[in-house]
């Protein structure tokens, strides 16, 4: 057993003092550290710097780790200038992208206190990876692909690496799926592979209206996806347009990410099929594809996480990078009010949205924990979200199932 007493501990989406935490693989108990000790007189204190601040261990819902080989090779400014430099430079990434430097990226994710992360995998490169690293990953098998002729050899290939994720369970890896986007998979498999997941009760995720290319291909066969279609495929129709889209969803609440470029009413039907959106805004930014209104999806209810993507679309999978772009681009209504709300992106919120036994510190959650050290006292215990964003780069500590990994 271990007791930690911090200065403040994240509880119940607020920020308390005068308590301690005991846990081994799990959380045993929260108390005074007087009667903590009372019950526990063998446990190991777990000594904090000043100013120190227990969370839970923090949760990125959507992270590609096959591009992790991306510095400066990718084109940003605009989704389809992006997406045409990715088929470019597609093979040299993938085939620079070794086990060792996803691995860095697992750690440097850890580093700013990430417990559980999603991985969209689009071949299963990253799945050794995966099942050795420390943290707990949601493994998102993604299937792409709209051409009707090969869509059973993309189907079983995608049920093969399915069935290879299944295999690490005692590995940390929770068997997912993805799919990929309404404009690259075909109706007939996108079916197949809800229905997959609604029979096996799986995670499922789908990037959905990330551009506004993407919302004119859909709605129009129009613009610039026409061209991009025309010459990679030689099509100059859509495979599906958005209603029909969102309505494969609707028997299996989904994980959109994205989502920049949906209008109120189609985020009305997200809300009332019980959907949740992933926001990625650095990649948001760089791809041209503009501002996610966070203010809607408050007022509509709809659970949202805050991610970083990958290193196809951004500089570095640091959680706190992403959560200070956030507060900066988002600009309407109270900053603190905005942290608080990006705290519990990264942990109630995810763990509630794919029932993860984390994400909250309470009795019997597992022992994931972020200790954070702030450069100074707080003003306020509601000021502590917002000056955590501010002023963290890496945590102080990371445990996973009670084992302290940094």
């Amino acid at each position: 057993m271990t007791i930690i007493k911090p200065n403040y501990i994240y509880i119940n989406s607020k920020f308390q003092k005068n308590l301690a935490v005991v846990f081994d693989k799990e959380i045993q108990a929260i108390d005074t550290i007087e009667n903590l000790h009372k019950k526990y007189p063998n446990a190991t204190i777990e000594e904090t710097k000043e100013n120190s601040v227990l969370y839970p261990g923090f949760i990125n819902t959507h992270v590609h780790l096959e591009f992790s080989a991306n510095k400066t090779t990718l084109k940003y400014g605009s989704f389809m200038s992006w997406l045409d430099s990715v088929i470019k430079n597609r093979e040299e990434l993938i085939g620079a992208c070794d086990n060792s430097m996803m691995m860095q990226e697992c750690q440097n994710m850890m580093k700013s206190g990430i417990t559980t992360f999603g991985a969209i995998s689009s071949f299963g490169l990253e799945l050794e990876v995966c099942t050795k690293t420390p943290q707990k990953v949601i493994f998102f098998n993604e299937i792409i692909g709209s051409n009707s002729s090969i869509a059973d050899m993309l189907y079983s290939n995608f049920l093969e690496r399915l069935d290879e994720s299944k295999k690490y369970r005692d590995k940390g890896v929770t068997p997912a799926i993805a799919i990929h986007a309404p404009y690259s998979v075909h109706p007939i498999v996108l079916k197949r592979a809800v229905n997959v997941a609604k029979t096996e009760d799986l995670p499922l995720t789908a990037h959905f209206l990330e551009s506004q290319a993407e919302r004119e291909w859909l709605e129009d066969d129009s613009g610039e996806f026409l061209l991009f279609f025309q010459k990679f495929f030689n099509s100059s129709k859509s495979v599906t347009k958005i209603d029909e889209f969102i309505e494969s969803f609707d028997e299996t609440p989904t994980h959109f990410a994205h989502v920049v470029q949906a209008n109120e009413e189609e985020l009305r039907y997200l809300a009332q099929k019980g959907h949740s959106i992933a926001h990625c805004p650095r990649s948001n930014r760089l791809l041209g594809c503009g501002r996610l209104p966070i203010e809607t999806l408050i007022e509509l209810n709809i659970p949202f996480t805050i991610a970083t993507d990958g290193l196809s679309s951004n500089n570095s999978l640091n959680i706190f990078d992403e959560l200070r772009a956030g507060l900066m681009l988002h600009h309407l209504g109270s900053i603190e009010e905005l942290a608080s709300l990006f705290i519990a992106s990264i942990t109630s919120v995810p763990a509630n949205i794919f029932s993860l036994n984390s994400g909250k510190i309470e009795v019997g959650r597992d022992a994931d924990f972020a200790l954070v050290t702030l450069p100074a006292k707080p003003s306020s215990l509601e000021s502590i979200a917002l000056q955590t964003i501010l002023h963290t780069k890496e945590v102080t500590n990371v445990w996973i199932d009670g084992k302290k990994v940094i």
